[in-house]
């Protein structure tokens, strides 16, 4: 047994760990605290009730219930009184208006007017219905007693009672009681449950609509506008997309979707993403669904982009942030650099901006042009934008016919050496012939050219602005040939589509602008001999293939669903004079606006740097020649020449003055001078010794006049 040992003084050495003694300590207890008040208990309480997510939803919930049942029957109440008047045509009316499309303004205006003449008609028969109702009611009724007796007379022959002439009207007379009980039980339980019902149906309306506060709405729908863009939402929206071959794919990969999707990268006022689509799913079938896409990702149509590029299988999606596309670029730098300057052959029109934000650039450099969309859209403005950049290279030489003709071509006065403003058939035919002096000039430096390689000749621009105008005239020319049309007669197509084979190789470049395309007002030829297609807002596919060709719209540019209105100015843009992205046929540009004040300062800037340009206002076709002596010159030293030979030979002298002279016209100016072309081996001819006579005989008389 062994005791515990005491010492009584104390150790020099501290202890060892395991043998220090322990030491207790006395903690005192804490002084009671104060009770909290019952007030502020309460006050705590409530605050946790009301503040509670549980109680947020609650009332989130009884107001948005509530309010679809209040909107529902606001919505009910529009609908019904649309039906029954023509508030909803006049809607329309004042939507289309505000667009500047009178056209959609004028067919509503004729729907709204059919309408009325349909209600008025309806209002007039209820004047006659009463009575019109009465007599069928009695008229009826007649004939229901009548077969039902008939019926009794039939029953009464077969069974030989008399009393059987009046048993079916009798259970006539029993079923109608019935119903008429049946009615009486039933119609107290109706008027009562009646309004549940009808609240029922206000509130389902509501709920379809989502027609509540965004407060009230639930967390992924009042969440769910603008989301930023992440991996999952981009698969998951694909994977609602409709696509089953798609949809099986997704929920079939082990990562849920994620190994289909590129980077997500930042592309100016959005992101961009890469999608390679799985085995089984063709492109066009999400490019077909870019509706439904857009809004699974909370997105509008107008802020979602499908294009092609060159990897197989995989498709581009560029998304906006919500509501970017809205919001103005900046002004050009046109206006804000007065230093800028231009360069035809090397440098490149700032024209506006990019989807990703940078600046759209293009080039015009030996390439035709063509920019084509709905009226009033921004399709002048944009033309205008690039010519007052080039009118900065004081070597283009500009030709231009404005057949809108309300002055917006007006500071071009002093740059262009030909400007045409108007809308008429008179001005068309100026502008036919402002491009047929284009096409003589072209063959012309062509000719020079192939004589001295060495040439160059300064750029000359040949513009016309609202060109189904002179595609649609139709006026015809002495010689029967129509200015306007598409065929092989047509002055204008056929002088657009000679500049379109050969202008580049000089220099002499056509910019053609045009509203609303069709086959009709825009052919074939001339829309493809365009090296630069731009087409702002059109209203269907088939235009857009007309604005931009076939091969762009099927990988995924889509003017046509650009929103009328509201997205002026922007242009979808097919060409090799702009940065494109790396397999993509198209490119879609907010260009630059450049207001009238501002557009007259930069032609300021132009003239300056020019010697002066005297522009002429209209195509002059009375220039004097001597047409006799041009008969004799081409004649020469031949004895007699075919009359077709000579007029051939005077167009190539002179195209403008004798484009339209025919045998009738050789004829009379040689009657003129006392000679006329004569037959030789049946084929009409001029003589030379005719022609030669003639004009000593002209200037004869011209002498002895001067004499008296």
């Amino acid at each position: 047994m062994s005791e515990n040992v005491v010492h009584l003084h104390k150790p020099t050495d501290p202890p060892a760990p395991d043998t220090a003694p322990t030491v207790l300590t006395v903690v005192p207890d804490a002084p009671p605290t104060r009770p909290v008040p019952l007030w502020v208990r309460s006050g705590r309480a409530i605050k946790t009730g009301v503040t509670h997510e549980r109680t947020k939803s609650t009332v989130r919930a009884v107001a948005r219930h509530g309010l679809y049942t209040l909107n529902g029957g606001r919505i009910v109440t529009r609908r019904a009184w649309d039906g029954r008047t023509g508030s909803r045509y006049e809607r329309m009316i004042r939507a289309a208006e505000a667009a500047g499309n009178l056209e959609a303004a004028e067919e509503w205006e004729e729907r709204l007017q059919r309408f009325r003449a349909a209600r008025h008609h309806r209002r007039m028969d209820l004047l006659h219905s009463p009575v019109e109702a009465a007599k069928g009611v009695a008229v009826g009724a007649g004939m229901s007693i009548g077969a039902l007796v008939a019926l009794g007379v039939v029953m009464a022959i077969s069974t030989g009672h008399v009393g059987d002439v009046i048993t079916p009207l009798t259970a006539t007379i029993d079923f109608i009681a019935l119903l008429i009980r049946i009615v009486q039980i039933v119609w107290g339980p109706a008027l009562t449950i009646a309004p549940f019902l009808a609240l029922l149906a206000l509130w389902s309306v509501g709920r379809k609509q989502q027609a509540a506060p965004n407060w009230a709405l639930p967390a992924n729908v009042r969440n769910g506008e603008g989301e930023p863009i992440t991996p999952s939402i981009v698969v998951k929206a694909l994977r609602d997309l409709g696509v089953p071959a798609l949809a099986r794919a997704i929920k079939e990969m082990g990562d849920a979707g994620a190994s289909m999707l590129g980077p997500i990268r930042v592309a100016g006022c959005g992101v961009e993403v890469d999608v390679t689509l799985p085995s089984g799913v063709a492109t066009n079938e999400v490019q077909g669904k870019r509706r439904k896409l857009a809004e699974n990702l909370t997105r509008h149509e107008h802020e979602v982009f499908i294009t092609i590029p060159e990897a197989a299988r995989t498709v581009r999606l560029w998304i906006a942030d919500s509501g970017a596309l809205d919001e103005p670029i900046g002004p050009s730098p046109l206006v804000t650099d007065e230093t800028l300057t231009a360069n035809y052959k090397t440098g490149r029109a700032p024209w506006g901006q990019d989807l990703r934000g940078d600046a759209a650039e293009l080039s015009v450099y030996q390439r035709h042009l063509l920019v084509t969309g709905l009226s009033n859209q921004g399709k002048t403005a944009a033309l205008r934008a690039l010519a007052l950049w080039l009118a900065l290279d004081r070597t283009v030489q500009f030709w231009i016919a404005d057949l809108k003709g309300v002055g917006d071509w007006a500071p071009f006065d002093g740059i262009a050496k030909v400007l045409i403003e108007g809308p008429s058939d008179s001005h068309c035919i100026q502008a036919t012939e402002m491009v047929e002096d284009a096409v003589e000039e072209m063959n012309r430096r062509i000719e020079a050219v192939r004589k001295d390689p060495s040439l160059i000749f300064p750029p000359l621009i040949v513009l016309v602005d609202e060109a189904q105008k002179a595609f649609m005239c139709p006026a015809k020319g002495e010689d029967g040939r129509p200015y306007g049309g598409s065929k092989a007669t047509s002055r204008y197509f056929m002088a657009v589509r000679e500049i379109h084979n050969q202008g580049r190789a000089v220099d002499v470049l056509m910019w053609q602008g045009t509203q609303d395309p069709t086959d009709q007002n825009l052919p074939k030829l001339v829309r493809e001999g365009a090296h630069t297609r731009a087409s702002l807002v059109v209203g269907t596919e088939s235009q857009a293939e007309m604005a931009l060709g076939a091969k762009a719209v099927n990988a995924g540019a889509a003017p046509h669903l650009l929103r009328q209105g509201l997205d002026k100015g922007t242009l979808v843009v097919a060409s090799d004079g702009i940065a494109i992205p790396a397999g993509q046929s198209s490119i879609t540009v907010r260009t630059h606006f450049i207001d009238d004040e501002p557009a007259a300062e930069i032609a300021a800037r132009a003239k300056a740097l020019r010697d002066g340009v005297a522009t002429l206002r209209a195509i002059d076709r009375t220039e004097e020649r001597d047409p006799l002596a041009d008969v004799a010159a081409v004649i020469g030293d031949t004895a007699r020449l075919r009359t077709d030979e000579v007029l051939k030979r005077l167009h190539a002298l002179d195209t403008a003055v004798y484009r339209e002279w025919n045998n009738g016209r050789l004829k009379r100016l040689l009657e003129e001078h006392g000679e006329e072309p004569k037959k030789s081996h049946g084929v009409m001819v001029v003589r030379r010794d005719d022609v030669a006579r003639a004009l000593a005989n002209r200037d004869s008389d011209g002498s002895a006049s001067a004499t008296q």
